[in-house]
């Protein structure tokens, strides 16, 4: 009987090449990417560059006043580094406060749920620290996308009309930029920022002013955002009054210009795994990345390449255990500056082992962390899951957005290996046109990523003051037989540790190429409490792409899966790089038909 699986062609070729390659999520950013790589700049250098550039053209994915979690992989390296851009909670952000509120969660929208802005200063360390370029020749492709227009994509048009009425009614900073004489933009127009053209050319000038030194510039844009000009205006608008958001009230934020000058992107050692032959290296726990980690160490102990990777054995496994990681993402992920995370443990062969045998032929409908049964505050809290349970998964953050915001929110991701053998990953979000009120005299919002915060006390997530959230951001690097060897990752929200672990399967077991493991039908799991307001879950389901074949559908609900079957293309929008020697090779996903890479 023939395999249920037999991809043998895809939508685009995996690309290959000896001078460099770019994979990102709109095909202006790879452009701008290989275009540095052209001119003779770095893998670092071009994904900073493509960074910024993502702010201007894919705005309602991400933006300036959001975050940039980054992995970097010099040549040679022994060990990835990464690069924290994710921000932290004010100092007023507390659980007391939003109790006197009446709010049982962070709102989705609006100023309450936002952090430091982490993107800035993130891009600013990896272009002082391995970059080569002048900080005018990383900015200046933005500079000239945010002066001179982008083409809006039919998914910035439908979002901006979901929101149009929340813009003209109450968010009028919003319908300045984003309903030019009024109207939504078109599909295919010409939309310009020239408030952000005007920050970023501001920021320039007053660093070029300061020093005709490259390191010195570079810091002085660092001041002018944390402790300057942007600072106080981001003070001055929290300041000023009170913004609607998803809770359906009017609220004044809690960010100040003392939060953002306390605050700075720092450098730390990923978490990393063994699986057959690959060490794959994640960001810590106060990240989701880690659950990739430990569905590979349960996995470890099955014979995959024996399966159909688009068969319902395969499928039953990975799923199964990507309910046992995520159940232990609730129980223990937080920031480890505030929570001890036994993350030795937890990526333990012992532990994988005992998680494993949790695992049977029927599809399991209990979140079940490894520890904490006897836990009063886990107790209180998995008690509050079970009333969410039932509520839509309809969220106001990343990957959707709630009652007054009907368009769907995400990420953005690039993926860059440049002709010395660097390389670099990161997964930027936050600060969409649809999650918070521009600030006039800035041209953006800020992100909401303090939604992924409980106001439950006593959880590694819950909410205080300096503490990061618990993103879902989450990029990936593998080693293979020692030797950096591939970067990739998705948009996504909750789902991106999903597709990204199901794209590595493909690869590392799976014998498909990069193109080939991209484009297999994807899947995600809802079993677990979502990241994003209202943070509902829903036991027991799996929501497969239409391309997925009859009989793994039917198999998956032979084992007791409540299968929910999407559009044929809707599950990821993924990217990925590889390099052997001096021999590159990249992917890029065909989903929302803008995601490209490019390369010689």
């Amino acid at each position: 009987m023939a395999p249920v699986s037999n991809v043998n062609f895809t939508t685009r070729p995996e690309l290959q090449g000896t001078f460099g390659v770019a994979a990102s999520t709109h095909w202006t950013a790879s452009a701008v990417a290989m275009g540095i790589l052209e001119r003779g700049g770095n893998a670092f250098d071009a994904a900073v560059a493509a960074g910024f550039t993502l702010q201007i053209v894919e705005p309602h994915l991400n933006g300036p006043g959001g975050e940039a979690p980054i992995m970097v992989c010099p040549a040679g390296c022994e060990r990835p580094t990464v690069i924290c851009g994710q921000g932290v909670a004010p100092k007023a952000a507390t659980i007391q406060r939003f109790t006197e509120l009446g709010l049982e969660l962070v709102p989705g929208t609006g100023l309450l749920a936002a952090c430091v802005p982490g993107a800035f200063d993130a891009w600013m360390l990896l272009l002082r620290d391995y970059g080569t370029i002048s900080l005018g020749e990383a900015l200046e492709p933005a500079l000239h996308y945010a002066s001179n227009g982008i083409p809006v994509l039919p998914r910035i048009s439908d979002t901006i009309s979901s929101v149009a009425n929340l813009f003209n009614s109450h968010w009028a900073g919003s319908a300045a930029i984003y309903l030019p004489d009024g109207k939504v933009p078109a599909a295919g127009s010409l939309l310009r920022n020239e408030a952000v053209a005007r920050t970023y050319a501001r920021i320039l000038t007053e660093s070029e002013n300061a020093s005709a030194d490259r390191e010195r510039q570079i810091e002085a844009a660092r001041d002018c955002w944390y402790r300057g000009f942007v600072a106080a205006e981001i003070d001055q608008f929290f300041q000023s009054g009170k913004v609607l958001d998803t809770e359906g009230e009017p609220h004044r934020g809690l960010l100040t210009g003392d939060d953002l000058a306390a605050w700075s992107a720092s450098t730390e050692s990923p978490v990393s795994g063994n699986f057959r032959g690959f060490e794959v290296f994640k960001f810590g726990p106060w990240s989701q990345g880690p659950v990739m980690l430990q569905q590979l160490a349960i996995l470890q102990g099955y014979p995959l390449e024996e399966l159909d990777p688009a068969g319902p054995d395969f499928l039953h496994l990975v799923i199964e255990s990507s309910k046992l990681a995520f159940a232990d993402r609730e129980a223990f992920y937080g920031d480890p500056d505030f929570t001890e995370v036994p993350i030795e443990h937890l990526l333990s062969e012992d532990y994988a082992n005992q998680r494993r045998e949790l695992i049977t032929d029927i599809a399991s409908h209990e979140l079940q962390p490894g520890m904490m049964a006897d836990d009063r505050a886990w107790q209180r809290h998995l008690w509050a899951v079970n009333e969410r349970r039932d509520l839509s998964a309809v969220g106001a953050g990343e990957p959707t957005v709630g009652d007054i915001v009907a368009e769907r929110g995400d990420t953005v991701h690039l993926d860059i290996i440049d002709r010395h053998g660097n390389m670099v990953s990161a997964t930027p979000s936050g600060g969409w046109l649809q999650s918070s009120p521009v600030i006039p005299k800035l041209g953006f919002p800020l992100g909401t990523r303090a939604q992924m915060f409980w106001l439950e006390p006593g959880l590694p997530a819950s909410l205080e003051p300096g503490k990061r959230p618990r993103t879902t951001l989450s990029t990936s690097m593998a080693f293979r037989d020692g030797k950096p060897y591939m970067a990739w990752g998705t948009p996504g929200g909750d789902q991106q540790d999903q597709w990204s672990t199901q794209l590595f399967l493909r690869h590392a077991v799976g014998g498909k190429n990069l193109q080939e493991a991209l484009e297999t039908p994807n899947w995600h799991s809802d079993h677990f409490p979502a990241s994003f307001w209202p943070r509902a879950a829903r036991p027991g389901v799996v929501v497969v792409e239409g391309r997925t074949p009859s009989e793994t559908i039917e198999g998956l609900r032979a084992r007791g899966h409540v299968v929910e079957v999407g559009p044929p293309w809707s599950e990821g929008r993924l990217s990925a790089v590889s390099m052997v020697g001096g021999h590159f090779k990249a992917a890029s996903d065909p989903r929302s038909m803008q995601g490209y890479a490019v390369g010689r």
